[in-house]
């Protein structure tokens, strides 16, 4: 408890020295969870920056990700993911990317403000917490056990918040809330066995997707469903039940259930450790549909879904909005009756992957292009 109170206090005193009305650096709200920053470059120009502060905090840092793809913006948000010891604390984090985005963009640095930080005159009980026994050789073992189980403590009050907390619990059912926990307590034990998957960044960054989508009222009203495919993080089957009314594809999917008994269009997402600064693959599975930008092996042509046309502030949810709309724009039909050797209906990864790649290939040669308002 007592590191958690040291964030409490850590997270009082930003807010302290950056208000909302700073003129280079303002916290917008911050918890225990994350933080949401701005930063005011030249001409008052706004750039908004957050962090989330992971289950394995102050271990590791605070995971940060930037709105803007800007390199001036990008590069000192990167910096953070390589900092050790007291570094990773969030004030000492603040104090790097600030000064860091300052630099990089050349405009006068808040020294003062910085130097109430980096002086430590603000920490509680006179300076900051003591860093794990790894950063300070020597220490003895006594002193170390009760860090690890403050830092215990920590991950505890903050891993459960949106079980324990009364509120965040009415917006979530019972089911997705044992999922949640489910898995923290994998990545705990993976953590333990030294057999994590994946990257911290991505994985807090998705256990937050997964947080917000539980709560979201179009998730709620069953437009579309999520389900892990064993337990990972790191793959979404992803139903998607209901499209524009006016649409053919939805009257496809009323004689989808009728003929077959299935009432959605299944997608797969496949998400990189370099997410959320890479896109994730996302294929279709079944049905087999025509049109609406789906290709041959069940990949979707969208540019959103490149490299180039990605940006690390999309959600997830958004972006399954964005696929269904993309279906219904590119007037999409499934295709009943389809041919055995279409896999039962089903396409396979290897094509989707393989008509994916071709399509890039194409399109970093030749651009993208808006389709013709008469193409929908």
């Amino acid at each position: 408890m007592a590191c958690l109170n040291t964030l409490k206090q850590e997270i009082k005193t930003l807010e302290a020295v950056f208000p909302k009305n700073h003129e280079r650096f303002q916290i917008v709200s911050a918890s225990v969870d994350e933080l949401n920053c701005r930063f005011v470059g030249r001409n008052g120009k706004k750039y908004e920056i957050h962090a989330n502060i992971t289950e394995t905090y102050p271990s590791t840092p605070p995971v940060w990700f930037a709105d803007s793809e800007e390199t001036s913006v990008t590069n000192a948000v990167q910096i953070l993911s390589n900092t050790t010891g007291r570094d990773n604390h969030v004030m000492s984090q603040v104090c790097i990317v600030v000064r860091e985005l300052c630099r990089l963009h050349g405009v006068t640095e808040p020294s003062a403000d910085l130097d109430r930080l980096s002086l430590g005159c603000l920490w509680p009980s006179g300076g900051p917490p003591t860093p794990p026994s790894d950063d300070l050789p020597g220490s003895q073992h006594d002193e170390d056990d009760d860090d690890d189980d403050d830092d215990d403590d920590l991950h505890l009050e903050m891993d459960e918040p949106d079980i324990t907390n009364k509120n965040k619990c009415e917006d979530m059912d019972t089911e997705h809330q044992a999922t949640l926990k489910r898995l923290r307590q994998n990545q705990r034990q993976d953590y333990l066995k030294g057999s994590v998957s994946g990257s911290v960044q991505a994985t807090d960054r998705l256990m937050k997707e997964l947080r917000d989508i539980y709560r979201s009222d179009t998730f709620k009203k069953g437009i579309y469903s999520i389900e892990l495919v064993s337990d990972s993080l790191y793959e979404w089957n992803v139903r998607l039940k209901s499209v524009d009314p006016d649409s053919q594809l939805h009257n496809d999917l009323v004689l989808l259930k009728e003929k077959e008994g299935k009432d959605s269009i299944l997608l797969n997402m496949l998400f990189k450790e370099s997410y959320p600064f890479e896109p994730p693959f996302v294929r279709v599975v079944h049905p087999i549909i025509s049109g609406g930008y789906v290709l041959i092996g069940g990949a979707i042509c969208m540019e959103l879904l490149t490299k180039q046309g990605w940006s690390s502030a999309y959600t997830v949810e958004a972006l399954i909005m964005q696929i269904a709309a993309t279906l219904v724009k590119g007037k999409a039909r499934i295709q009943f009756g389809t041919p055995k050797l279409l896999n039962q209906g089903q396409y396979s990864l290897a094509k989707a992957q393989q008509s994916f790649k071709s399509l890039v290939q194409i399109h970093e040669k030749n651009g993208w292009f808006t389709p013709p308002k008469e193409d929908g």
